[in-house]
């Protein structure tokens, strides 16, 4: 463990040089400065390099991939990892000299940092049509889609909230009927729990058990953020390694007791498909869940990096965003995208939902994952 953190406080402060820079020009691995090109011309140098290779963390990419080809007539390589994955191979891969993808859609914030921008294996490009479009918070790194994991519970006896105050998951009520994906199986799992470790949202949490309980919270821990996870943990939690197995469990019909997860809003869309009983809550204090993003990013080396380029204007507009969007529970960067009808805004969320800080993340996740491994495993 000690050499674990060694290693992360050295990429630290590597990444560090990194947040300081902001969004200022050449920041976060900025793409190096070339001919500005024309749309027709971007077109004309994509189709003369024939393909484009992405590599994503989303299996949705296929959906674009195929409409991107009919339209400019390129073709696409596209292969679907699990963020992990996608992390260690594009560090391998671009820091070995080998080519690979063109570009990349990653998530895990605090890891994309450190591991990939930081020693430049990606480099940050915003199309010019997006540059007044975009916010500036979204253009560095250039964030594709945020995502979001919230707090649902099988809803065959009432859609009425099951809960008011995340800390009602701690009581023996809750003892062994809730869901959540193992946050060793997927590194934005792990950087929730860490963000509630952080003066914010421990804050938060301290202040969350005094309205429920009109009592002070005796700590047996760092802080409120370790004690909630430490009481969670303990409380029969049950880990899963996929949410859409855990969607499932939660909204089968005919269980004895309510049961409850937390993971991705996307899957009530399982409610007709898989005839479940999902409803989400979206206001529990202190938190109804969390939000990340994902990165779209140039690979140091692409090979056909005009292609990439023409790709992620692509995925940046209405049509190449459509196998996201006809979803809830996925949201383009680009604010003219109209989430669905079913859904709500980015703002919405934003007041109720966990986001991620890359440097806190890179900071202290080792921590907590020691945490919770010795409460846990």
């Amino acid at each position: 463990m000690k050499k674990q953190m060694i290693i992360v406080a050295l990429l630290t402060a590597t990444a560090m040089s990194v947040f300081a820079m902001g969004t200022k020009e050449g920041s976060s691995g900025a793409a190096p400065a070339e001919k500005a090109m024309t749309h027709d011309e971007l077109v004309a140098a994509a189709r003369a390099e024939g393909k484009v290779v992405v590599y994503s963390i989303t299996s949705r990419i296929a959906g674009a991939a195929t409409e991107f080809e009919k339209l400019y007539g390129i073709k696409v390589e596209a292969s679907n990892l699990k963020d992990g994955e996608l992390i260690e191979k594009v560090s391998k891969e671009v820091g070995g000299g080998i080519q690979g993808a063109d570009f990349v859609i990653c998530q895990d914030s605090g890891r994309v940092y450190g591991q990939l921008i930081a020693p430049g294996f990606l480099t940050n490009y915003v199309p010019p049509s997006m540059k007044s479009i975009i916010p500036a918070q979204y253009q560095n790194p250039l964030t594709f889609q945020l995502i979001n994991k919230v707090f649902i519970f099988n809803s065959e006896r009432s859609t009425a909230p099951v809960i008011k105050n995340v800390w009602e998951l701690t009581e023996p009520k809750w003892k062994g009927l809730v869901q959540f994906k193992d946050p060793k199986a997927e590194g934005v799992n792990a950087n929730f729990l860490t963000m509630i470790t952080s003066p914010e949202w421990s804050a938060k949490l301290d202040k969350a058990y005094q309205d429920l309980y009109g009592k002070k919270l005796a700590l047996t821990t760092k802080n409120a953020g370790y004690e909630w996870i430490k009481r969670f943990f303990q409380n029969g939690l049950v880990l899963g390694n996929s949410d859409t197995t855990i969607s499932e469990n939660i909204g089968i019909k005919g269980q004895p007791q309510t049961t409850m997860g937390l993971f991705v809003y996307s899957k009530k869309r399982f409610d007709a498909k898989k005839n479940l009983a999902l409803e989400p809550m979206t206001e529990v204090a202190p938190f109804s869940g969390f939000i990340y993003p994902a990165f779209v990013m140039l690979t140091k080396n692409a090979a056909h990096p005009a292609s990439a380029r023409l790709f992620i204007e692509y995925l940046l507009t209405a049509e190449g965003f459509k196998p996201w969007s006809k979803d809830v529970g996925s949201y383009s960067s680009n604010p003219t995208i109209p989430v669905n009808d079913d859904d709500q805004p980015v703002s919405f969320w934003a007041t109720r939902l966990v986001p991620e800080d890359p440097q806190y993340l890179f900071e202290n996740r080792a921590a907590v994952e020691e945490f919770v491994n010795n409460i846990t495993y």
